[in-house]
């Protein structure tokens, strides 16, 4: 069953999830950001099919969000390894394993993330990058951007 295009919807949650959408993706890119860079590797971790593999793949170095580096040469083999726009992923992988944690992980989180500056625990709490202080879906106002076709709420000012 092929699942439904967001290419012509102007919202850029929906253009991200064209490129991070699909089943494996985001776990493809998780092992990638933790230094599993050759297929078969992906593949044992993951136990994910060497096709859907090679579909997922292939679109995260279509997007720019891994580069494939060859690293044998009979037969031709390569390394996969994270752009810069892939290392921009992390922070959406942690904040998504953070709410898995909070509401999925019955028996308490599979992984700890601890801040090697400090040794704590570290947790994703989104701040302003002007002021500093903590942000909230309450704090926020939304209102169209440069690359807008129309106000995106319109009924909400």
């Amino acid at each position: 069953m092929r699942r439904a295009s967001f290419t012509e919807m102007n919202c850029s949650v929906a253009q991200s999830l064209e490129i991070v959408g699909e089943w494996w993706t985001l776990l493809i890119i998780r092992d990638a950001l933790f230094g599993v860079t050759r297929f078969d590797e992906f593949s044992t971790r993951l136990g994910i099919a060497r096709n859907v593999l090679t579909q997922r793949l292939d679109t995260l170095v279509e997007h720019g969000v891994l580069v494939k580096e060859p690293y044998q040469d009979k037969p031709i083999r390569y390394d996969y390894r994270l752009t810069d726009k892939g290392r921009d992923l992390w922070t959406v992988i942690a904040a998504l394993r953070q709410w898995g944690d909070k509401w999925t992980a019955a028996d308490g989180p599979p992984v700890i993330t601890t801040h090697r500056g400090c040794g704590h625990t570290m947790t994703v709490e989104p701040a302003c990058s002007e002021c500093g202080e903590p942000v909230t879906r309450g704090s926020l106002r939304v209102h169209a951007g440069p690359g807008s076709r129309s106000d995106p709420f319109p009924e909400r000012h």
